[in-house]
């Protein structure tokens, strides 16, 4: 049992030191020392299936856990039929790029509240991964990548923690997304603790088991907030922000978990992922 980590994108270093394609990043990757990585649609789809390909072999030959995030624009909360629909369609050529990427994770945004009630938002939530659940099942890819619903840093969006694990319970493939920064935003400063983590955690095994617990996908990074929630993604030298890391590396360890972090520092992600290996390490080192 071991816990992967590496970064969302490409660190500014990556590009200082000459290089242009992502197709470099798995062998970069694994020349600093990490083991994950987080290729982004977010701001769109923009990669041709050759490139994918690319992508994916280098992954799979330099030992890189690969996953993909989907375009940040798609609303599973609303109920505009041609938003519904183009949000389906957004995840489904991210899904089957992702398999062309040999990637076994897709991570989601849920969506926003808009002008529905946040009730009426959450039952069109549950519709549209429904509806994504069966669109894995048509493209044969149902157990082999799973959809990732991601915690929120912000009030007006779906995502908070009750919400994540409702949704992860409409099916065993969907694992949940939790992102300690967006918790720690939403909460405006909610985790300051061992204890803290201790109890994200337990609400994810006692909702879902154990085994989805021991491989969650999560995302870390230090985030600036407001009354409205998350406003600003820092790196861990930026210590006026939190959440802190070395609890969370100490709870990971004692508990044996075999999670994959993903850094969302600011430019600073590879690095900053490699210290939270190196801090994780030194925790796993101690309780041997």
């Amino acid at each position: 049992m071991t816990v992967k980590f590496g970064p969302s994108g490409n660190s500014k270093s990556f590009y200082d030191e000459g290089f242009k394609s992502s197709v470099d990043m798995p062998k970069w990757l694994k020349q600093k020392g990490l083991d994950a990585y987080e290729y982004s649609f977010g701001r769109g789809i923009n990669i041709g299936v050759e490139t994918a390909q690319k992508i994916g072999r280098a992954a799979a030959e330099n030992g890189i856990a690969l996953s993909i995030h989907s375009p940040y624009y798609i609303n599973f909360g609303s109920k505009d039929p041609e938003i519904k629909e183009k949000s389906i369609n957004y995840l489904k050529q991210t899904i089957i790029l992702a398999d062309k990427m040999q990637a076994d994770r897709v991570v989601l945004h849920p969506g926003s509240v808009g002008k529905n009630s946040r009730d009426e938002a959450f039952g069109n939530l549950v519709m549209s991964i429904k509806q994504a659940i069966d669109l894995l099942k048509e493209l044969n890819l149902y157990g082999k990548i799973h959809i990732c619903p991601e915690t929120m840093g912000k009030k007006n969006q779906l995502g908070t923690l009750d919400e994540i694990l409702d949704i992860c319970q409409i099916d065993e493939t969907l694992i949940p997304t939790i992102d300690f920064g967006h918790i720690h935003a939403l909460g405006r400063g909610a985790i300051n603790s061992k204890e803290d983590y201790e109890y994200i955690f337990n609400r994810v095994e006692n909702a879902l088991g154990r085994f989805r617990l021991d491989n969650l996908h999560c995302h870390f990074s230090r985030v600036e907030f407001t009354e409205a929630g998350e406003k600003k993604h820092w790196t861990f030298t930026d210590t006026q922000y939190g959440p802190e890391f070395e609890p969370l590396a100490q709870v990971l360890a004692e508990r044996e978990m075999s999670v994959r972090i993903i850094c969302e520092s600011r430019e600073n992600m590879a690095e900053d992922a490699l210290k939270m290996k190196k801090i994780y390490n030194e925790y796993i080192t101690k309780l041997n």
